[in-house]
């Protein structure tokens, strides 16, 4: 607090404990000081973006922004760009199993069709002020998720069915496929992943980033399928192509063949600037994509404008060797699409398969196995308990280097 007897301007003190602490270890590492007096304080002047920690690199700024969607005419790497899906009824939209997806969906749809009704006959004889929906329907969560939207078709009396043909592949979690209703009226939002996954035309990948202001480290994650909102946190995808669905008729009268025509999201003009900078004609659009992806993958990028990567979208500086990044990029684009077809690791196993009946196979939750060190337990990430009878163990520790979204790959398949 200032003291209004100094005068002056104040002064900012700071001290770094670390970054993911738990509230006890906060709490231990400030009591380890006994007093303030002994805390190695920092001094602190903001810089003219008002940071006063985590600050930004100057450099950072210089170079091209992947998207821009306040200015059309700005120089930028694509075109176009979205959130992730949002459905705010991921229980209901999104399943392992096709089939119990759609009886999912089947079953909530017709619950909210009986509310609508039900709603509808009450307003009809109703007298004085209307009721609002939130007074007639049924909030039972196990029987739907209510959501403003839906509450207004109630209200409009607005008749709704499943359809089949939204059901596809989303990428829910970072390895994470599983089947989704995709769909503008049960999906709380869409934003503009459809102009990207229109179901007729279903071809694209994807770079997924972490959003602006997320509480995690910054990562980046190819998919070729519909990605959600937080596959990263507040997750920003930039793609490959995007869609606009084709004109009726051409100039001749004629009716187009194909529903939608393909662009690229690379813009021209970024592609412009790039090969004229590399003084290299033969880059295209596909290799400045791969180019991208492999330098958002460089530990020397994400550690040096680490802060920069929290307060804004990435940046693309012209790295001194184009290809090499272009080259990584693609390498990593096959490991991280092909993950599911790959020569699987030499695991080693403690139960024998196979085991008979399909129910032993069942997994209540996989986890790491526990082992004791200096009479503590602790997990034990060389070995993975599938379930009672079965569990994998000499996994490396390099399996757990790689992170994304804040956590190894490998973990958030266990999670799921």
């Amino acid at each position: 607090m200032k003291d209004a007897a100094k005068p002056g301007d104040g002064s900012i003190h700071y001290h770094d404990i670390g970054d993911y602490l738990d509230q006890k270890e906060k709490l231990q590492t400030v009591s380890d000081f006994a007093s303030v007096e002994n805390i190695p304080w920092r001094g602190v002047t903001p810089n003219e973006h008002g940071d006063w920690i985590n600050v930004r690199d100057p450099a950072f700024a210089k170079f091209m922004v992947l998207g821009d969607k306040d200015d059309d005419k700005a120089l930028r790497l694509f075109e176009t760009y979205s959130s992730g899906v949002k459905t705010n009824r991921d229980a209901w939209a999104y399943n392992f199993s096709r089939q119990q997806l759609a009886n999912n969906m089947n079953r909530m749809i017709d619950f909210y069709n009986e509310q609508r009704v039900a709603y509808a006959k009450v307003t009809k004889h109703a007298t004085g002020e209307s009721l609002k929906v939130e007074d007639v329907i049924d909030t039972n969560p196990k029987k739907i998720s209510w959501t403003d939207n839906i509450k207004d078709d109630v209200r409009k009396n607005k008749p709704h069915k499943f359809d089949d043909r939204f059901i596809g592949v989303g990428l829910y979690r970072p390895y994470t496929k599983e089947r989704m209703y995709f769909n503008r009226t049960f999906n709380q939002r869409v934003y503009r992943m459809p102009s990207l996954f229109p179901s007729e035309c279903p071809e694209n990948l994807v770079i997924s980033v972490t959003g602006v202001g997320a509480s995690k480290s910054f990562s980046a994650v190819l998919t070729d399928c519909v990605p959600n909102l937080h596959l990263h946190d507040t997750s920003q995808c930039f793609p490959l192509y995007y869609y606009e669905e084709a004109p009726k008729d051409d100039l001749l009268g004629k009716a187009s063949t194909e529903p939608y025509i393909r662009r690229d999201a690379i813009t021209d003009s970024s592609l412009a600037v790039f090969r004229k900078t590399y003084a290299d004609d033969s880059i295209g659009k596909e290799d400045l994509f791969n180019y991208v992806y492999g330098l958002l993958h460089s530990p020397e990028y994400k550690t040096r404008f680490e802060a920069d990567l929290k307060k804004q979208l990435p940046r693309i500086p012209f790295a001194k060797d184009f290809w090499a990044f272009s080259k990584a990029g693609r390498e990593l684009a096959y490991w991280h699409l092909n993950y599911e077809t790959v020569e699987p690791y030499p695991l080693s196993q403690v139960g024998e398969l196979p085991l008979g009946e399909a129910a032993l196979y069942r997994v209540q939750k996989m986890a790491w196995a526990r082992k004791r060190v200096d009479g503590k337990l602790t997990d034990d990430k060389t070995t993975l308990v599938y379930n009672s009878r079965i569990s994998l163990t000499g996994i490396p520790p390099e399996a757990l280097e790689y992170v994304v979204n804040g956590k190894p790959a490998l973990e958030w398949v266990i999670e799921r």
